[in-house]
């Protein structure tokens, strides 16, 4: 007798976003179409549970409090989790701001302006960490 075979635990998205409403927006986004999510609220929070966690993932705010930014994020997985490099989506109300356009450059992250509908970001999500099953 043969177990069935059991399908893998997806791993979860980081979404680090300090505005509540948006938090819960884009946690909801995400678990509709099958990603598990954990949340945080600042960039510093992020950069503890990357160093211990497992990702499917990230979705970065741009400016997050703390002192670390979506940019400082994406520097820090680049040189300790560069497996996680190209699995950064950035969200960001401030699409026009001089820092943001150069972080933009820099890091050939995708990024989706807020606000958003729900589908164009899941197919940005979709096409950057792949469909879950």
């Amino acid at each position: 007798m043969s177990l069935p075979a059991l399908k893998p635990q997806a791993l979860p998205v980081l979404l680090i976003e300090d505005e509540p409403a948006v938090m819960a927006y884009v946690q909801a986004a995400l678990e509709r179409s099958g990603y598990p999510v954990v949340c945080c609220e600042s960039g510093v929070d992020a950069l503890r549970l990357l160093e211990k966690g497992s990702f499917l993932g990230i979705v970065s705010d741009m400016r997050t409090p703390g002192g670390v930014d979506g940019g400082q994020v994406h520097a820090w997985i680049t040189r300790h989790r560069p497996d996680l490099a190209n699995r950064l989506v950035f969200i960001t109300g401030d699409i026009a701001n001089e820092e943001t356009v150069t972080t933009l450059r820099e890091t050939g992250a995708p990024c989706v302006e807020k606000p958003f509908r729900v589908q164009q970001f899941i197919d940005v999500i979709s096409r950057t960490f792949g469909k879950v099953e």
